[in-house]
Parts: C-alpha cells; structure tokens; sequence
C-alpha cells in the first residue's frame, strides 16, 4: 500500500534539518544586517517576522546606503528544537536558543524563540515568528516516547479559544476590551492604558485600530503544552494614526520617514504588523483567560496627508 506523503503524520523534519535551517537563516539574516538589504534574507522569513525584517532593513537601507556601520554578526547558540509529528503542510518546528542580542539588564539573560515554517517539499524553510521570552516564561512543550510534538490544530475545539479565532479577539480586545477573557499584562491591558494616555496630548491626538491578520503565511501555528493547555503563535495588524493641530508640526522620525508615502500635512498614519506568543488553556470556548507572553511589533509602512 502507497501512503501519500500529504496524509502520513510524519516529523516535520528530523533535528539535522532543523539544525540546517537555522544555520541558513542565521547565515543570511547577517549578510542582510551586514548591508541593510532585504532581499538577501528575504527567501529565509516569511509571516510575520518577514513582514517586520524587511520593511525594518528597507528602511535602514534608505538611511543608511552604504550598509550597517555598527554591524555585530548575531549568534544563535545551544539550540532546542521542538519538532512536531503532523500530515500535510504546512509543516513548521520551534528552536529556542541562546542569542549574543537578548540580555535584559537586572534580569539576566533571555532567549530567542524562533517557529520555521515550510509550505511545500520543493520549498525553503523560513522563519515566521520570532518572541524573546526569558527561560521560565517559556512553557514546557509535550512530546512522545521519540520525543516529538503535539501540533494544535488552527480549529482545535479543546481550548479556550481556538488558534484560528486569536488574532480577530485579541484585535477586538485591544479595540474595546471585548471579549475580556485576556490575561492583564503589559501586552493587554497595560498596552491598552498606555495608547488611552497617549491618545490626546497636547497639540496631537492619535487613534488606534487592530485588525486581524491570520490567513495564508500569517497563520496561527501552536504545540500543545505538557500541562494540557497550548502554546500558540498569531499576527494582528495595528494602525496609529496621528492628527496634530493647527499650527502643530508632526515630527517624523527618520524611520518612519523612510518608509512614508504622501505628504505629512497634519496627519500621519503608520501600520505596523504585531507577532504574538500565548499561552491558551483547555476548556470550554470563552471558559478561560490567554495569557500574552510576548510581543513583537514592527512598522512596515506609514501614510502623510
């Protein structure tokens, strides 16, 4: 009997080609630093650290032309791959490794979490998310006899939330603090009360819209955890949009003017595109609280009028 390679639950790469893939992503991850160009790294990320990792190297490439003057080759040692057994594709894996860029000061040092993804067999691996969490933030994930993972699926019906359903919450939540069933944090609602504080300043006034992004390369991926409960990755997409009053200048940092299309009048517009890292417990739908472990966040473009 033939067994189609689509159907069959098999690892989604053996540890050699995980190890590989990192060391290619690393490998080209410099070489872009090095120049600030995004295409040399560009067939290694995808998602939403692709999205982030390009629009940033595009923009530093506009202001600094003649590459990196403060290069420092980043170094991604004591690796750990979580590696899980799934049919068809994608297919993806998580390394958590030591990073020469993550030492939090008066809290020692953290780690780079790190998901891999591939579409198809004739297709690279790229790196998809990336969230810095210090050792004990990061769940003890479940594996078999052999040592491999547990995916979750993105409809999985065992959790609180199910993965597919996180972005569109979590963009809802951080509108109108609706559905409430996100843990407070500095990624909920400390986040929330800084952008209220920050809303209407003096001369300028700024407003807020989430909204999910969770299709195609931004999917959601996730392990299950040795405690029952899930570890899940997902994307939103954030706008700020800043207004300033007559006679005020908005100022622009060279960044963000890099990336700018139109003409700041009096208004400006920046989208950035949001990665998160969470915990979900099983249970009953809405029966129990998401906690955010970490956020990355990005600008990938910005609009004047």
């Amino acid at each position: 009997m033939t067994v189609h390679g689509e159907l069959e639950v098999v690892p989604s790469a053996t540890k050699a080609e995980a190890a590989q893939a990192l060391k290619e992503f690393t490998d080209a991850y410099n070489e872009a630093d090095k120049a600030y160009d995004p295409a040399l790294d560009a067939e290694h990320v995808t998602g939403a650290l692709g999205a982030i990792n390009q629009a940033g190297l595009k923009a530093r490439s506009v202001n600094y032309p003649d590459g990196n003057p403060q290069h420092v080759p980043l170094e991604l040692t004591d690796a750990k791959f979580t590696i899980p057994k799934k049919a068809g594709w994608p297919r993806f894996f998580l390394a958590d490794v030591d990073s020469n860029r993550d030492v939090d000061k008066g809290a020692g040092d953290n780690r780079w979490v790190l998901v891999f993804v591939r579409g198809g067999a004739d297709q690279l691996w790229e790196a998809a998310y990336l969230t810095i969490l210090s050792p004990s933030r990061i769940p003890a994930l479940k594996t078999d006899k052999d040592g491999w993972a547990e995916p979750v699926a993105p409809d999985s019906t065992a959790l609180a939330v199910a993965p597919r359903d996180l972005s569109e919450e979590y963009a809802s939540y951080m509108q109108n603090g609706k559905p409430p069933h996100f843990k407070d944090g500095p990624h909920t609602s400390g986040w929330r009360t800084s952008r209220k504080k920050d809303a209407n300043l003096p001369g300028m006034t700024t407003q807020y819209i989430d909204q999910p992004l969770d299709s195609d390369d931004f999917a959601p991926l996730g392990l299950a955890t040795e405690d029952g409960n899930a570890l899940v990755f997902f994307t939103v997409r954030n706008y700020e949009r800043q207004t300033a009053a007559k006679g005020v200048r908005l100022k622009v940092h060279p960044d963000v003017k890099a990336l700018l299309t139109g003409q700041v009048t009096s208004t400006i517009t920046k989208e950035r595109v949001s990665s998160q890292a969470v915990t979900v417990p099983t249970g009953a739908v809405g029966s129990g609280q998401v906690e955010v472990l970490g956020r990355l966040t990005g600008l990938t473009s910005a609009k004047g009028s």
